[in-house]
């Protein structure tokens, strides 16, 4: 059901002196993509058989780890937005798009170029269509793709949310965009049911779409903006630092996996994201309790900081309808996790870096 067929989606690398470095948040992006990987990997050759769990059952962790990079963007490009404003009385919308360019693009193009080079060779098998939409950001609207490249979906309601959001936040400003991210999350629950039962051709793009999924960004976008009012309500704060907060996003899980299309489409998706941006914020709120603290270990930070690399390539290794020898178990995760070290230390922060000099000349 919804974001069933979800990869995770991650802000590239931030350097540590910035603004955007939120070492909380790295730990969070490090589990994501665990649960995805680890969600992809269940049934790839040599990992199959009868002691497997079935991959299917276990979509929702897919699903969760999509969730919460979701949120998480929305979370934290709308506080960065916002803390642009109170400083200087403005956004540039221009510097912003520039900061996107170089942190999205030249992984992501760099990994496409070589998606087109193993196709023309051969090795794999993908229609000049799925490049075209790879290429174009709109993979979201492209139902029937192969695998190889079926995870950029989630990339591109990533980039079109850099598009649109910040646009809404320049023109309307902060207190009309926080109206409309909350009415984006309670009009697509309608969105996804009304599409599904009316409109059947579009039932695979339930998940995926933008106007479909992007009440789990705004579920963020309002934890930005709302996060100063919410930490003055005595009832709130009550259930966030409660010691048994924990069962909340539990229950978000549980309503996540729950696979009735009404309940999955409609209150299940909104229940957890609600339920998962409560967990950002009570992680963010309190890096120094025990969760905090792991999140913010030196492994799970350089995991959460490789994470869109990670994101990238493992779809290439990770595949369950292989049985080529470069997707069996466990020399998948191997080389999958090569090519991210590859692509996170020769690619985007030389690019950063090279960015960052420019900036200063």
């Amino acid at each position: 059901m919804a974001l069933a067929r979800a990869t995770a989606y991650h802000e590239p690398h931030v350097p540590k002196d910035s603004p955007e470095r939120i070492a909380t948040l790295d730990g969070l992006r490090a589990l994501s993509i665990v649960a995805v990987i680890f969600s992809h990997t269940l049934g790839t050759h040599m990992l199959g058989g009868g002691m497997v769990p079935d991959p299917d059952r276990l979509r929702v962790l897919a699903d969760l780890g999509v969730r919460t990079f979701f949120i998480i963007s929305g979370f934290l490009i709308t506080t960065l937005l916002v803390r642009e404003r109170e400083k200087s009385g403005r956004i540039s919308l221009a510097g912003f798009y520039l900061r996107r360019t170089f942190r999205i693009f030249p992984a992501f193009y760099v990994f496409l170029g070589v998606v087109l080079v193993l196709a023309t060779i051969g090795w794999i098998s993908v229609p000049r269509d799925d490049l075209i939409y790879a290429a174009t950001y709109t993979m979201n609207f492209h139902a029937e793709r192969e695998w190889w490249v079926g995870h950029l979906w989630s990339l591109a309601v990533e980039e079109q949310f850099y598009l649109l959001w910040p646009l809404a936040v320049v023109m309307l400003g902060v207190r009309r965009a926080l109206i409309v991210a909350l009415v984006g999350i309670m009009l697509a629950p309608v969105l996804r049911i009304g599409a599904w039962i009316c409109w059947p051709e579009v039932r695979p793009l339930t998940d995926q779409a933008f106007p479909f999924v992007f009440d789990a960004l705004a579920t963020g976008c309002v934890l930005a903006i709302g996060r100063d009012w919410l930490e003055t309500q005595p009832l709130y704060l009550t259930l966030l630092d409660a010691p048994t907060f924990w069962l909340l996003p539990a229950a978000g899980i549980v309503a996540l996996s729950i696979s009735t299309v009404w309940f999955n489409l409609g209150a299940g998706v909104t229940l957890g994201n609600i339920a998962i941006a409560m967990a950002i914020h009570r992680c963010v709120r309190h890096p120094d309790l025990r969760v905090g603290r792991f999140l913010e270990s030196r492994m799970l930070v350089w995991v959460g900081s490789m994470s869109y690399s990670l994101y990238l390539w493992q779809q290439l290794f990770v595949d369950r309808h292989s049985e080529f020898w470069a997707n069996a178990f466990p020399l998948n995760l191997v080389l999958a996790a090569a090519a991210a070290i590859v692509s996170f230390y020769l690619v985007e922060r030389p690019v950063l870096r090279w960015r960052a000099r420019r900036r200063k000349t």
